[in-house]
């Protein structure tokens, strides 16, 4: 491993893993500099590049926001020459990447033991649904299966509707980052210790500790339920409806109250004793909001952003619409969505990662890779020639040409 200008320079990622919870994870590697050879089935790849509309010129944009900065290699696993060329992969990397349901590595032999049998030092990271033990380590799990099994649906939604599924693929995306951090740590220990690690994330597991005030409500007894965008603990901590769309408020403490309800020409709401302090308005929460969304449905966002934001300095933002969020000139000042140029498709959008240092740089170095344009020149780095390429062609390695 060697260093240069990004922290993760001369780090080499072998990624065996489909869709986002081992993409994003790769993703967040190969933003600090690390060298992502991603593995693909001949022919069909990553299911993510066809994961469904919208397409641009047959390829999904939801394929790129997860797959930026990586090179592509075709194999085919279930053949002798593909294995063989994935192990030389596996002996020049540091860390070997894989998202299969458990069973699935030791069939295709890419299991931790096969692996390490090649390369002992290596960082072996394998996700799966519910991690390598436990009597539901077999069952498939996708996203929305543990958004309900972690209990986040069971407080997402309105408290007279249905459980809700957040937005976005959220319990992939929180695997993945934690994916991300413990192999981070685990090259961190190689470079004190000199020993390889291995990683067991389950995508249960990775959520749990995302619940916090939920699941600290737990352990004073109490059973949370779905609030809508209202808080548990907390008033007004929420979104009221204004005259053209919607306006979040967190005004949680005293001070931020009080400066509410002189911001909104409402003074007589700070002297009334169901409003006092925050539990007194947590416990009259209903109350409270029929008394501010009467108000703030008088103006537009734009004007209430106007007078509580500029003006007095209070914490409220507008509920953008995601096209709006992406581009913005907050997103503009710190240059979050950028765009490069793709062989294929021209200029594409890239969005950014946050993390901007100041004696490092990171970033993403290229675009999200065609199916299977690096295979020969990955192999070729690693001291193959063309004889070498040519066998390993014919006898299927890199799938029926």
């Amino acid at each position: 491993m060697t260093t240069g200008d990004r922290i993760l320079d001369g780090v080499r990622v072998v990624d065996l893993t489909t869709f986002v919870t081992g993409g994003f994870c790769s993703l967040m590697l190969a933003n600090q500099g690390a060298e992502v050879i991603k593995v693909e089935r001949p022919g069909v790849g990553d299911d993510n590049r066809h994961s469904g509309p919208p397409f641009i010129d047959g390829e999904s944009p939801y394929f790129w926001t997860v797959n930026y900065g990586k090179k592509s290699v075709e194999l085919d696993l279930k053949s002798d020459a593909g294995r063989e060329a994935l192990y030389d992969l596996a002996s020049e990397a540091d860390v070997f990447l894989q998202n299969y349901r458990p069973g699935t590595a030791e069939r295709l032999d890419v299991d931790e033991e096969t692996i390490r049998s090649h390369n002992d030092d290596v960082i072996y990271c394998a996700i799966s649904a519910f991690g390598q033990t436990g009597p539901w380590r077999e069952r498939p799990g996708y996203d929305l299966l543990i958004q309900g099994m972690s209990g986040m649906m069971s407080v997402t939604g309105e408290p007279d509707g249905r459980p809700v599924k957040v937005g976005l693929p959220t319990t992939d995306l929180i695997t993945g980052m934690w994916a991300a951090f413990g192999i981070s740590n685990a090259l961190y220990r190689r470079e004190r210790t000199g020993e390889g690690e291995t990683i067991d994330l389950g995508m249960l597991d990775a959520a749990l500790p995302w619940l916090t005030k939920q699941a600290g409500k737990v352990f004073a007894g109490e059973s949370p339920s779905r609030m809508g965008t209202k808080d548990p603990v907390l008033a007004p901590y929420q979104t009221f409806e204004t005259a053209d769309g919607y306006l979040n408020v967190a005004c949680l403490n005293q001070k931020l109250w009080k400066g509410l309800c002189e911001a909104i020409d409402r003074p007589e709401l700070a002297d009334d004793d169901r409003f006092e302090t925050n539990a007194d308005r947590v416990e009259h929460m209903a109350e409270l909001e029929t008394e501010l969304e009467r108000t703030f449905r008088e103006l537009t966002t734009d004007e209430w952003m106007t007078l509580l934001v500029d003006e007095a300095g209070l914490p409220a933002g507008p509920v953008h619409d995601v096209e709006d969020a992406l581009y913005n000139e907050q997103t503009e000042a710190r240059e979050s969505v950028t765009s490069m140029e793709h062989p294929e498709h021209g200029e594409i959008p890239v969005i950014e990662h946050p993390l901007k240092y100041d004696r490092s740089s990171s970033g993403f170095e290229s675009p999200p890779p065609k199916l299977g344009e690096d295979t020969r020149s990955v192999f070729r780095d690693l001291g193959y020639d063309e004889e070498r390429l040519d066998d390993l062609t014919e006898r299927g390695a890199f799938g029926s040409e």
